[in-house]
């Protein structure tokens, strides 16, 4: 076979735009609905935010979240009483926008994973980012690490990187293929689980070992505005880089093979994606513990509504990422009032039947 034959076998990049759209009817149709798809989510994700921000012991109506939003907005006087005010701009309007954009980052890590490595049972943790967060909160707040210099999330990210960074390095060591990325995710989610469970064993005492086990589980009490801030910032810049790859994350579809002959520097795509996805975790892993299950299930929901393109799929798993941990935190915080859930608990309660229903699904798959 000539050379000539060999290059017209091999596609360049602009193939993965023919072969990732649909039929022009098609395209149009289904973005129209992914129009009105998204509009309704993030209308749903504000009135989620609103009611969310009601509930709770205090009686406060919507208007007062309105009132007191616009006030610290520089729009006029809320009227509100200095409490009042305080419960809904200190306590819990920074909690339930964490909660939003938790649940919009974890789905989105889900869905970049699930179709970057090809296995529907992937998501954000599957890289050891949570176990590595994990030891190094404990490290900081039972060992003391820091000298109460460095905060629990400071420890928790810290952690992250060195358990990704970890991860590379076996996976580069055996090859780098997929099947090795993921094993080397779960060679180091074991290592600094053990790692975790060997210090709060011998060092902590039975209060630590509650607080501890409580952010590990999940939990968003507590936070204020510079971690909305900054894991805002984060899902931002990832979403970014994340829609900047969709075509390519379509062409991941045919596998590494079909990718790399339809032009895609398959081991460059994957470590960008990789880290912008592992930066992602461990910011929001670090200012809310481990959360399960989002990023499991909210992309398979959201390819049953949208379907596989990424360019649209993107951003509605991220809205219903946003409005699923909204809701689940609010019955975190509620269901047991005056005590709270780790709403890693909730989340799990909801979604180990998907879990199971996905296992069902893909139990013929090779």
């Amino acid at each position: 076979m000539s050379a000539g034959n060999r290059t017209a076998e091999r596609p360049g990049p602009a193939a993965v735009e023919r072969v990732a759209d649909p039929p022009a009817g098609t395209f149009r149709n289904g973005g129209r609905f992914a129009l009105l798809l998204g509009a309704g989510g993030v209308l749903l994700l504000l009135l989620s935010v609103a009611v969310a921000v009601t509930t709770g012991p205090a009686r406060i109506s919507v208007p007062d979240v309105w009132s007191a939003v616009t006030a610290h907005l520089g729009f006029g006087d809320s009227g509100l009483s200095p409490i009042r005010d305080g419960i809904i701009w200190d306590l819990r309007m920074p909690r339930t926008l964490l909660a939003a954009v938790c649940g919009a980052g974890l789905a989105l890590c889900g869905t970049v994973m699930q179709s970057l490595l090809r296995n529907p049972l992937a998501d954000p943790f599957v890289l050891g980012v949570s176990s590595g967060a994990s030891t190094g909160a404990v490290v900081v707040v039972v060992l003391g690490v820091g000298g109460g210099a460095v905060s629990l999330s400071a420890g928790a990210f810290v952690g992250a990187l060195c358990s990704f960074a970890l991860m590379l390095l076996l996976s580069h060591t055996l090859g780098g293929s997929t099947d090795r990325v993921v094993l080397s995710g779960v060679a180091a989610m074991q290592l600094f689980s053990a790692l975790t469970s060997f210090v709060v064993m011998t060092s902590a005492d039975a209060e630590q070992t509650r607080g501890v086990l409580f952010w590990l589980l999940g939990s968003l009490s507590g936070v204020g505005w510079s971690e909305v801030v900054l894991c805002s910032a984060v899902l931002a810049g990832c979403l970014v880089i994340s829609l900047a790859y969709a075509r390519t994350l379509d062409s991941f579809a045919f596998g590494q093979e079909a990718a790399a002959a339809l032009g895609v520097n398959v081991a460059r795509t994957r470590l960008v994606l990789l880290c912008t996805t592992a930066l992602l975790t461990a910011a929001l892993v670090s200012a809310a513990g481990a959360i399960g299950f989002v990023g499991l299930v909210l992309p398979h929901a959201a390819r049953a509504l949208i379907g596989s393109g990424h360019r649209r799929l993107l951003p509605v798993t991220a809205l219903a990422g946003a409005v699923f941990l909204v809701w689940a935190d609010t019955l975190a915080r509620t269901v047991l009032d005056p005590q709270e859930v780790p709403v890693g608990v909730v989340t799990a309660l909801i979604g180990v039947p998907a879990f199971v229903l996905i296992l069902y699904r893909t139990r013929s798959t090779p």
